[in-house]
């Protein structure tokens, strides 16, 4: 089992930054690749990036490549996902999921998921 536990979120103007944080506990953390995901009201949860077990391979989706960074920590259990030059349409609520060994870019794939953290951006 991994539990995974997402924070960093928040309330923000256009333009602004923010940066999540995904802290895993459990199995050995540098075993999984992490994936970022997130949900607005009445859509589908999407894709938002990945990040491969080393962290030196990552992929993003292309509504947010070139604003979002996604990095990891692995001797403090931890995945970050940095996001700068915030839109309105960024507003969802931001997942962290684990899958093990390969990276994955399908909700349906990954094993474990956090709570969420709720990203509001206001214009």
């Amino acid at each position: 089992q991994v539990q995974l536990v997402e924070s960093g979120g928040g309330l923000v103007q256009a333009g602004g930054s923010l940066r999540l944080s995904c802290a895993a506990s459990g199995r050995t953390f540098s075993d999984y690749a992490v994936g970022w995901f997130r949900q607005a009201p009445g859509k589908e949860r999407e894709f938002v990036a990945a990040i491969s077990r080393s962290g030196t391979t990552t992929y993003y989706a292309d509504s947010v490549k070139g604003r979002f960074t996604a990095s990891r920590d692995n001797a403090k259990n931890t995945v970050y996902l940095q996001m700068n030059s915030l839109k309105p349409e960024d507003t969802a609520v931001y997942y962290c999921a684990a899958h093990y060994r390969t990276v994955v870019l399908r909700a349906n794939e990954y094993d474990y998921w956090g709570q969420g953290t709720q990203v509001t951006v206001s214009s």
